[in-house]
């Protein structure tokens, strides 16, 4: 499965039944992949088997972060993993071979190259830009996208991604952008989207 363009990572407020218009509405506006993250609390089998049928009608993959029993329970398409996460060889047993695994890789090149040796479907760098969700992130630098481009696989962008900072990492080598709050903390959640989806169709 193809990974581009806008990577949808929910808030809080998509993590319960009622967050399913929310999620509605990224996709929508073009989201092409989805990530159920809710780190407040575990959200239940049923919300994310609700949000995986949604992000499926839409075409869109979605994964769970962090958490492979429940990807597995729920029918997510993979699950994304943190340094402190499970190994991805785990991972890979539980959910099969054909689950997208997804790893952070912060700002470290090293670890990326080390995560597409071990098989990683996608390999995510930041945060690019300061960001509410992680302030405290280690900052990464555009260049870093472009000498991961000999590793092979698709490059996922995150941290303080706005429409008017994204161009700059797609044209360095981001297959995709993943974005928290400016697509799940805009009143417009629909047309957030489709400005970041925008970026791709202009840049690309």
């Amino acid at each position: 499965m193809r990974i581009t363009g806008l990577y949808a990572v929910t808030d809080t407020g998509c993590c319960d039944l009622k967050g399913r218009e929310r999620v509605r509405a990224a996709l929508a506006g073009g989201a092409r992949m989805l990530q159920v993250r809710c780190k407040d609390a575990r959200p239940s089998v049923d919300v994310v088997r609700a949000l995986v049928a949604l992000g499926h009608a839409h075409g869109a993959p979605v994964i769970v972060n962090d958490d492979v029993g429940l990807a597995r329970e729920a029918g997510a398409d993979g699950v994304h993993l943190g340094r402190d996460d499970t190994t991805l060889e785990s991972a890979r047993a539980a959910l099969g071979p054909s689950a997208i695994i997804g790893v952070s890789c912060y700002a470290d090149l090293g670890r990326a190259r080390d995560a597409a040796a071990r098989g990683a479907d996608y390999l995510a760098f930041g945060s690019f830009y300061p960001s509410r969700t992680k302030p405290h992130a280690v900052r990464a630098e555009p260049s870093l996208l472009t000498a991961a481009r000999v590793l092979g696989k698709p490059l996922v962008a995150i941290g303080g991604i706005l429409p008017e900072n994204g161009r700059t990492l797609i044209a360095a080598g981001a297959s995709a952008l993943a974005v928290i709050d400016g697509v799940f903390g805009q009143y417009d959640i629909e047309g957030a989207a489709r400005a970041y989806q925008r970026l791709f169709e202009e840049t690309l």
